[in-house]
């Protein structure tokens, strides 16, 4: 006698993962996940590895996270993933405030976020290439105009006299 279940927001190829309360402006945790939007997960998990910003740890977790949701409770497989969406927003702000002169406060805003990481299975189905025959394309090529002009060569000097 528990509440329903919640209807689902995602399609049946699709995963989330949200991390919240991460300590850093959305400014920055935006740039990050600029790296990762509409790449493979094995590249976009490879450049938060290598990435130089601090922040990139976490995201990468959150990341992790939302392939082990696609794989285990989802049933999608890992190689076929892409970051469908990396979506950024703000959460708390601490207020602080800085002692300035005469008996006067600085603000200073410390501010938190979130994000959310939509990864998609996206099956490449392979199309065969077709070739055309070496044979019949030269044929093609030369029946279908003349050769260009050739430029007359320019005269010499002894020629010129």
């Amino acid at each position: 006698m528990g509440k329903q279940a919640r209807a689902r927001v995602l399609g049946d190829h699709q995963a989330m993962a949200i991390a919240r309360n991460i300590r850093v402006s959305p400014r920055k945790l935006n740039l990050v996940a600029q790296q990762i939007r509409g790449k493979k997960v094995d590249r976009a998990l490879n450049e938060l590895t290598f990435s130089e910003k601090r922040i990139a740890g976490v995201v990468k977790k959150a990341l992790q996270s939302a392939i082990a949701n696609a794989e285990n409770n989802h049933d999608l497989d890992v190689d076929d993933l892409v970051v469908k969406e990396a979506s950024v927003g703000k959460n708390l702000l601490l207020r602080r405030f800085h002692a300035r002169a005469r008996g006067n406060a600085g603000g200073i805003e410390k501010f938190f976020s979130q994000i959310t990481i939509v990864v998609e299975e996206n099956r490449e189905e392979k199309k065969e290439v077709v070739k055309p025959v070496k044979g019949k394309a030269k044929a093609k090529t030369k029946s279908a105009g003349k050769a260009p002009a050739k430029k007359p060569a320019a005269k010499s000097k002894k020629e010129a006299a």
